[in-house]
């Protein structure tokens, strides 16, 4: 079975909401930029409750910021 893979717009929003800065939006999500740092790179996948909070930072839904692949 393949592995499936999430990637995300994090990089993009935050370049589109006045280049907002990944400390910005850690602060905005409550977590620390490392975690921006390996969501934004796909190093890590976050929680259902952050990938809300992110989402909600941006104004968009969470399906606008990451996108499940097979």
């Amino acid at each position: 079975m393949p592995k499936a893979e999430i990637s995300n717009r994090i990089r993009r929003l935050r370049f589109d909401h006045d280049e907002m800065t990944q400390q910005e939006l850690a602060d905005r999500v409550g977590c620390t930029r490392q975690t921006i740092i390996a969501v934004e790179a796909g190093k890590y996948v976050p929680s259902l409750s952050l990938a809300f909070q992110i989402a909600k930072a941006f104004g968009v839904s969470v399906e606008e910021v990451f996108q499940y692949e097979e």
